[in-house]
């Protein structure tokens, strides 16, 4: 792929060159992480509700898949905006400048339980990571310094405390943000107390990070796709499966679904707020600040969006679930976010 720059005023040359931008499109496009997303389209809602202009189009395609859109290159044909429910890797970076995207705005919107729910006609369950990687992990030390393939198939093949049921959960793909989030803060720790695993990871990290990432793939874990409101159906048609996704689904859900607790703790906002909650993470969206001013209506949607009647502590993002950053914080963001300060700067 041919590596090109472009200065802000040749993006726009660029933009405005491509079939006529005012025609090509009047929306500002945003896609992205799954969780991310109510966020964005509350603030595409509010946006358009205050200003009268067109509300941005938001797509929920992941975090892997949206900066493989944003990353794209620059143009009408290419999104200004996308969420993440994890920071950019290096390698999403380079991809991006060896698109000609070299300058972007990174905004951390607050944090996120990392959730993990069920039917509210379920029996409580209570798991510990190392449970709970027990339950899905692909492979399981097997006592003789070797692997073998997960044999737990109900709950209580792992504990006679668990309830007697077949392990069903379903959770996000391998390009989402959510399943990243919870291979590295449930799958991870869940992994590394396991007999020899301490051993393996001094001796070869690679093979520990293969083996305490690799979900299993013989049934109980169930990939179930971008769109975490079809989990919460299953959810409602089978009692004894659990669900994988953000802490805003299960507290826009409360009517239907109810919290797994892990570690003995259940997700809140003040558990999640002071980290007692053991699978918290950060939100963030990122910015192409070379479409700032040719895309119409970026600036005033960009102003809302971390406005402190979105992001604040009375917010309406945290009414939707979204654990809010403290005011220092969130004044960085809001600098940050306002003035294109360019990520890495």
């Amino acid at each position: 792929m041919k590596k090109f720059l472009l200065t802000a005023s040749a993006a726009a040359i660029a933009l405005a060159g491509s079939a006529g931008i005012a025609a090509a499109r009047d929306q500002i496009k945003i896609v992205g992480s799954s969780t991310v997303f109510p966020y964005s389209q509350a603030a595409a809602e509010e946006f358009a509700n205050k200003t009268g202009k067109p509300a941005p189009v938001v797509e929920s395609t992941g975090t892997g898949g949206g900066f493989k859109a944003f990353c794209g290159g620059i143009g009408p044909d290419f999104a200004d905006i996308t969420g993440a429910s994890r920071a950019i890797k290096e390698s999403e970076v380079k991809l991006c400048a060896d698109n000609g995207v070299t300058d972007i705005t990174e905004a951390l919107i607050g944090y996120d339980g990392l959730s993990i729910a069920h039917s509210s006609s379920a029996p409580e369950m209570d798991l510990t990571e190392e449970q709970i990687f027990k339950a899905l992990a692909a492979e399981l030390p097997d006592g003789k310094g070797g692997f073998a393939a997960n044999p737990n198939k109900k709950w209580s093949d792992i504990d006679p405390s668990l309830p007697a049921f077949d392990i069903i959960a379903f959770g996000p793909p391998p390009t989402s943000g959510t399943r990243d989030a919870f291979v590295e803060l449930v799958m991870h720790d869940g992994c590394k107390g396991l007999d020899g695993m301490a051993d393996l990871k001094k001796a070869d990290e690679k093979k520990w990070n293969e083996v305490c990432s690799r979900m299993r793939q013989d049934g109980p874990f169930v990939e179930a796709g971008e769109n975490d409101n079809l989990i919460v159906q299953r959810l409602e048609a089978d009692a004894n499966a659990i669900g994988i996704f953000g802490y805003s689904f299960l507290y826009e859900n409360s009517d239907k679904l109810k919290a797994v607790k892990v570690n003995a703790i259940a997700p809140t906002f003040d558990t999640i707020a002071d980290g007692s909650y053991p699978v918290a993470r950060p939100l963030f969206f990122y910015v192409k600040n070379a479409h700032r001013d040719v895309i119409p209506g970026m600036k005033e949607f960009l102003e809302e969006y971390v406005s402190d009647a979105a992001l604040g502590p009375d917010g309406y993002m945290a009414e939707r679930g979204l654990t809010p950053l403290s005011a220092d914080k969130l004044k960085e963001v809001q600098d940050a976010v306002l003035s294109a300060k360019k990520l890495g700067s």
